[in-house]
C-alpha cells in the first residue's frame, strides 16, 4: 500500500471511530478476522489496532514488534529503575521500606512483576475517568471528547496495566478501583475479564461530595469503588480467619443495664432467614408467660436444647422490661474478637472536600483538586490488610495512599509498607509537577512533620523510602551495558527482598542484610566458591540469587553453607537479557 492510501484510510478511520475495510490490505483484513475470533462473543470488544503505546515495545503485550509503529527510544531496551539518592529518607532501619516510583507505571508494573510477584495484599487505585476534560493522557496526547477511540484507548490503557496489576496480588489479594459513570460498565465488565466475574466483591458507593450540583438534572454525589480479589473462596477463608473485611465495633451501642459481670452487651434478633421445623418450636416468656413462635418465613437461631441452656447462661433477654419476644445478648468483648460487617454505602468518610482542605494544610495552599481523602484510603486498608502487608497505588497521584498507610501503622503499631507510582506531569492543571512538587514532599513532610496552615507543630509519623525512576538497560553488549545491567539488577534483587544494608562490595558478588536475614548476590557462577568462603562467615540465614549463563542449578557447590542457605530463582526475563548482554563471556 502505497503511503497516500494508507493516510487516507487512516484518516477517514480516525475521522469517525469507525473502520473503512475497502482500503485495508490482505494481511490487515487477515489480522483482524484472527483477532475478532479470539474475542467473547459477550463482553467488552474494542479497537486494538489503534489503541497501542509506546512502551508496548518492550513489554510485547500482544506477541507483537511492529518497529514503526513504536518509539524509537525503546527499541531493544530493558525496563529497570534507578534509585534517586538523595531523596532517600531513613528515619529507622528496623522498619520496613517503602518505594516511590517516578515514571509511566505501564513500566514500573512491568519491573514489579520481577521483583514483588504475588508479593501485595491490597492495591488501591484512582485511574483517570477519561471525562475528556484533559483528564486522560495516551501516548503522551489528552484523549478528548471527540476523540472516535476514546473509550478503547482507555480500556486498552487499563487492560495492560491491570493484567500486569493482578500478578503482583498475593493469593488472596484484594483491588479497589475507584471510577465515576464515565467508564463504569466498560471498567466492569474488563474486571470481570481480568479477575474473573466470579471473583467480584462488591461494589462501594462513596459519598464523595455533600454539596449539590443546582445546575444538573440530579446531582452526582457518588464514586464508585469496584473491589475484586485473586480468589474469592480465599479470601473467604481469610474472613473467617484472621478478620479480614471487618471494621472495629461501634461500643457506643453496648450497654449492661443488668449489671452482667460478663460486661456490656446489644440484644440481637433470636430469629433467622428460613423455615425449618426442628426451629419452630414454641418459646415461653417466664416472666409474663406469653407463648412466642418465629413469625411467617423465619426459624429460630438454635435448637430447643440450645436455647435452654442460653436461657439458664443469662443470654436470652425479652425486650428491655422483660415482657417482650425472645433476644440473644452479643457481649462486647465477643464482638470485638468478630468485628463488624462493612456497609456497601460509605457516607460514613471523608469527602473530595477533605481531602484537599488535608493537602492545604500540609502545604500551606491549594496545591491540587479533589483527591481522595485519606480517611477513605484508611477505610479500604483497615478492612483488606494485616499490619505486615504490603499496599500498592500504581496512579498514586497526591500520595494519599502513603499517608494513610503511615496513619494506620502509627494507630496500631503496624508494620505495612506501600509501593507507589506516578508520573511527573501536571494531570490536574495545578501548575505543580505531580510527583517532585506534591507527592514525594507530602511523604516527606508526613514522615518528618510539618507546621500545618494554622502554625501548629505536626509530628512526623516516621518511616523509610527510596525514591525511584523508571530507566532502561540497553541489550547492546557493551561493557557499559554489562556494568550497568548488574547494579540494576541488584537494585530490583535488593527490591524484591527488602534488603538494602550492604555488607560486601565485590565485582562478582555482593551481600546485603535486613533485621531478619542477609541477601547473596552472585553475578557469575564461577564464582560461587569464593563467595561461598564469605558466607560461611556470616552467621544467620542467608538468601542466595546467582546468575548463570545456562539452566543449570549450582545446589551441590552451597552444601557448606547447610541449613542456612537458601537458593532463590531469578525471574526468567531478567536472565534471559542478562544472557544476551553477557553471551560468551
Amino acid at each position: 500500500m502505497n503511503l497516500k492510501k494508507k493516510k487516507v484510510r487512516l484518516k477517514m478511520a480516525n475521522g469517525n471511530g469507525k473502520r473503512n475495510y475497502d482500503e485495508w490490505s490482505k494481511e490487515e483484513l487477515i489480522r483482524e478476522i484472527l483477532a475478532l475470533k479470539k474475542q467473547k462473543t459477550y463482553g467488552l470488544v474494542w479497537e486494538r489496532e489503534k489503541t497501542k503505546e509506546v512502551f508496548d515495545y518492550f513489554i510485547n503485550w500482544e506477541g507483537e514488534k511492529t518497529k514503526e509503529e513504536f518509539s524509537p527510544e525503546s527499541k531493544d531496551k530493558f525496563p529497570v529503575l534507578a534509585e534517586v539518592k538523595d531523596k532517600e529518607i531513613i528515619t529507622d532501619k528496623d522498619q520496613p521500606v517503602n518505594i516511590l516510583i517516578e515514571g509511566d507505571n505501564y513500566h514500573s508494573l512491568a519491573v514489579l512483576n520481577f521483583t514483588h510477584k504475588g508479593a501485595i495484599d491490597t492495591i488501591y487505585i484512582d485511574p483517570p475517568y477519561n471525562t475528556g476534560n484533559k483528564d486522560f493522557k495516551y501516548n503522551d496526547q489528552f484523549v478528548d471528547k471527540e476523540d472516535g477511540y476514546r473509550h478503547s484507548k482507555w480500556i486498552s490503557f487499563m487492560s495492560k496495566r491491570l493484567a500486569l496489576a493482578k500478578n503482583l496480588l498475593s493469593e488472596s489479594g484484594t483491588i479497589f478501583i475507584s471510577i465515576d459513570d464515565n467508564e463504569f460498565a466498560q471498567l466492569r465488565l474488563l474486571c470481570d475479564d481480568i479477575f474473573g466475574e466470579e471473583n467480584f466483591v462488591i461494589d462501594i458507593i462513596w459519598n464523595s461530595r455533600k454539596s449539590v450540583s443546582s445546575d444538573a438534572i440530579v446531582s452526582l454525589n457518588h464514586n464508585h469503588t469496584f473491589v475484586y480479589t485473586k480468589s474469592l473462596s480465599l479470601l473467604r477463608e481469610q474472613v473467617k480467619k484472621n478478620g479480614k473485611f471487618k471494621l472495629p465495633i461501634d461500643e457506643g451501642k453496648f450497654s449492661n443495664p443488668d449489671n452482667d459481670p460478663r460486661g456490656s452487651w446489644v440484644a440481637d434478633p433470636f430469629e433467622a432467614a428460613g423455615v425449618r421445623k426442628n426451629l419452630s418450636y414454641a418459646i415461653k416468656n417466664p416472666n409474663t408467660g406469653e407463648v412466642y413462635y418465629p413469625v411467617k418465613g423465619r426459624h429460630w437461631a438454635v435448637l430447643e436444647d440450645e436455647y435452654f441452656k442460653l436461657l439458664k447462661d443469662g443470654k436470652i433477654v425479652f425486650g428491655k422490661n422483660g415482657k417482650g419476644k425472645p433476644s440473644r445478648k452479643r457481649f462486647l468483648s465477643e464482638a470485638k474478637e468478630k468485628g463488624s460487617t462493612p456497609k456497601s454505602i460509605w457516607d460514613d468518610v471523608g469527602t473530595t472536600t477533605n481531602g484537599t482542605q488535608e493537602l492545604e494544610d500540609i502545604f500551606g495552599e491549594k496545591v491540587f483538586n479533589n483527591p481522595k481523602p485519606v480517611s477513605l484510603i484508611k477505610r479500604i486498608i483497615e478492612l483488606s490488610t494485616n499490619k505486615d502487608s504490603v499496599v500498592l497505588d500504581f496512579f498514586a497521584g497526591t500520595g494519599t495512599t502513603a499517608h494513610a498507610v503511615l496513619e494506620m501503622n502509627a494507630e496500631d503499631k503496624g508494620n505495612r509498607s506501600f509501593i507507589l507510582c506516578t508520573n511527573n506531569e501536571d494531570n490536574n492543571g495545578s501548575g505543580h509537577k505531580i510527583c517532585t512538587d506534591i507527592c514525594y514532599p507530602r511523604i516527606s513532610k508526613v514522615i518528618n512533620g510539618y507546621t500545618s496552615m494554622n502554625k501548629e507543630k505536626v509530628k512526623g509519623l516516621g518511616g523509610n523510602l527510596k525514591y525511584l525512576k523508571t530507566d532502561f538497560v540497553e541489550t547492546e553488549q557493551t561493557d557499559k551495558n554489562k556494568r550497568k545491567l548488574v547494579d540494576k539488577c541488584t537494585e530490583m534483587l535488593c527490591i524484591k527482598e527488602n534488603t538494602y544494608d550492604k555488607v560486601k562490595d565485590g565485582k562478582k558478588w555482593k551481600i546485603f542484610k535486613n533485621k531478619d536475614y542477609y541477601l547473596g548476590i552472585i553475578f557469575d557462577d564461577e564464582y560461587i566458591g569464593d563467595f561461598v568462603k564469605d558466607a560461611e562467615k556470616i552467621s544467620g540465614k542467608i538468601h542466595i540469587y546467582v546468575f548463570s549463563h545456562d539452566d543449570s542449578v549450582p545446589t551441590k557447590e552451597f552444601k557448606a553453607l547447610k541449613n542456612k542457605a537458601t537458593l532463590c530463582p531469578i525471574p526468567e526475563t531478567i536472565l534471559k537479557v542478562y544472557r544476551k548482554v553477557f553471551k560468551n563471556d
